[in-house]
């Protein structure tokens, strides 16, 4: 998030420690950082992506260069570097729009919003020096704090046998998307048809996101809605503000940009 605007969003957020699909997020924002203009529900929902022919349920696994998101290159590389996403990640968010498009199109989720779960969760799981590869996979995991009821934390004994979290003892959020393994049990997909339902793959993560706050919200293109679901997702009001201000930037820049979907 420092300029020049191509570098507005490169911050290491301490990670948010979620009150449901991840533990709450503190920001280490400084006062050279760049912050998204306030917002009000529902956010711009941006250049909507073009038509993509999605993945068939219940296929045998694919392999990396079949990843179905892959047919949002275009798209994702017009407006990457202006919105500082990494591509993985748009591809990611606007292939989740358009899945749940397909099979609940009144819910009105869009990328936007997703995009800006991202930003708040795992700066698009580029938290603490990650990097996406072409795959939607972070470079390294990304874990969250220990859920140990320590101060501002929920306390959370392990669930997942430190399958996801690597802890025995208490769980962690998971992933760019920051699931707790609980949720991400519950939420889980292969989005990306290869084989494995990952919450480090944010191809897998943005879906699961995105059917977790339709099944909350119904109508996210309703105020309250979409206000419900974002607090169910994480009860701070203070987090879903600052999703809500990421994600109409990020929807009125794509428009700004001119991008045609």
């Amino acid at each position: 998030m420092l300029l020049p605007r191509r570098l507005w969003l490169l911050l290491a957020p301490v990670l948010t420690l979620l009150a449901s699909c991840a533990p709450p997020v503190s920001s280490s924002r400084g006062s050279t950082e760049f912050t998204p203009p306030s917002a009000v529900a529902p956010p711009d929902p941006g250049v909507a992506p073009p038509m993509v022919e999605l993945l068939a349920p219940g296929g045998p696994p694919i392999p990396p260069s079949a990843r179905p998101q892959r047919q949002l290159a275009g798209w994702a590389e017009s407006m990457a570097d202006e919105l500082n996403i990494p591509r993985a990640a748009l591809q990611a968010y606007g292939y989740a729009q358009q899945a749940i498009e397909a099979k609940s199109p009144t819910c009105g989720l869009s990328w936007s919003l997703l995009a800006g779960i991202g930003a708040v969760e795992s700066s698009h799981g580029r938290f603490g020096g990650a990097r996406l590869d072409e795959t939607g996979r972070p470079s390294k995991p990304i874990i969250g704090l220990p859920l140990d009821g320590s101060s501002g934390v929920k306390r959370i004994p392990d669930t997942d046998d430190g399958e996801f979290d690597g802890d025995t003892v208490w769980d962690r959020a998971v992933g760019p998307l920051q699931f707790i393994p609980s949720t991400w049990r519950a939420w889980a997909i292969d989005a990306d048809g290869d084989g494995v339902r990952d919450p480090q793959d944010i191809d897998d993560a943005a879906l699961a996101a995105g059917n977790y706050l339709c099944s909350v919200g119904g109508d996210l293109n309703d105020p309250e809605r979409f206000w419900a679901a974002l607090l169910t997702y994480n009860k701070s009001r203070s987090y879903g503000q600052e999703v809500l201000d990421y994600a109409d930037y990020y929807g009125k820049a794509s428009r700004a940009l001119g991008v045609e979907g």
